[in-house]
Parts: structure tokens; C-alpha cells; sequence
């Protein structure tokens, strides 16, 4: 029996056979959410947590290389938490806000999640095609995650 979605299809027994990973799978039809940024602020109190041992080493009498070490794990708690971005607009909302800035119907359509300057922001690709058959236009829409707002004006191209 095949399982597919959206017009992907892979038989069952063949997934099994070759031992497909479950998140490449084509029958498993669960919704894949994008991890939240925000996670990183975990990291960056582990980092002071490291940061204040090694203070606490280098007041013992350990070295100078532990107040370097310190500041260095400082400096990485700090950006972490400033790129500690929470995700807001998610796949979903940020194909409407993508749609509804362009002048076409849309047919097919896919995002990505990429991260833009040095915070690391994140930013949704959406590639939209509209919905004449075959598409006759695609468009290249950027999506602030956090806000929702268009990061610039959609690219639109005429396929050939």
C-alpha cells in the first residue's frame, strides 16, 4: 500500500526494507515543526554557568588562561542569548503573509527557515508558484519570523 501526501508517495514495505530514517519518510504524516530559537538562551546559561567556574578557578589561583577562558565564555553567553529570537510566525502564518503580498493566485508553495545578520534573526524563504497549470509565474517572498513583516519586496519572475 502506498501512503502519500501531497503527491509524494513511497511504498511502505520499500521505506522498511531500505530503512528510511522516519523524518525522510513519506508516510509519516505527522506535522514537522521548526525548533524555536529561543532554545539558545539555554546555551548561553551554560556558558555563564562556565564563565562564572572559570572566574571561580582563576580567584583559586588557577592562571591567567581561566579569566581569558571566562570572558571568552562571556562573550558567547552574550550572543547567544541576544540571538535567542523566539519564533513567532510560523510556517503557516508566514505562507499567508507571503500570498497576500502578491498580485497572483497561489498554487504551490514552500518555505524555508534561514538566519540573517549577526543575532542570527530568523527569516522565511517562501518560494510561491501561482496557480495556472502549468505556472507561469513564481515568486520569492522573505518573511520576518519574529514580526511577520516582508524583510524586502518579493522577487516575482515569469517562467518561461
Amino acid at each position: 500500500m502506498t501512503v502519500g501526501r501531497d503527491g509524494i508517495g513511497i511504498p511502505r514495505e520499500v521505506a522498511e526494507a531500505e530503512g528510511v530514517p522516519e523524518d525522510l519518510d513519506a508516510n509519516a504524516v505527522e506535522e514537522y515543526s521548526v525548533p524555536d530559537p529561543a532554545r539558545r538562551a539555554m546555551s548561553g546559561r551554560v556558558y555563564v554557568v562556565g564563565a562564572l567556574l572559570c572566574g571561580i578557578g582563576a580567584l583559586a589561583g588557577l592562571g591567567v588562561g581561566m579569566w581569558w577562558m571566562a570572558g571568552a565564555l562571556a562573550v558567547l553567553a552574550a550572543w547567544h542569548f541576544a540571538a535567542a529570537w523566539p519564533l513567532e510566525v510560523r510556517e503557516a502564518e508566514a505562507f499567508e503573509q507571503a500570498g497576500a503580498a502578491l498580485d497572483f493566485t497561489v498554487g504551490h508553495a514552500s518555505a524555508a527557515i534561514r538566519f540573517e545578520g549577526l543575532r542570527a534573526k530568523p527569516v522565511w524563504n517562501v518560494i510561491l508558484y501561482d496557480a495556472e497549470e502549468p505556472p507561469t509565474q513564481r515568486a520569492l517572498v522573505f518573511v520576518d519570523g519574529v514580526t511577520g513583516e516582508l524583510r524586502r519586496e518579493p522577487f516575482v519572475e515569469a517562467l518561461a
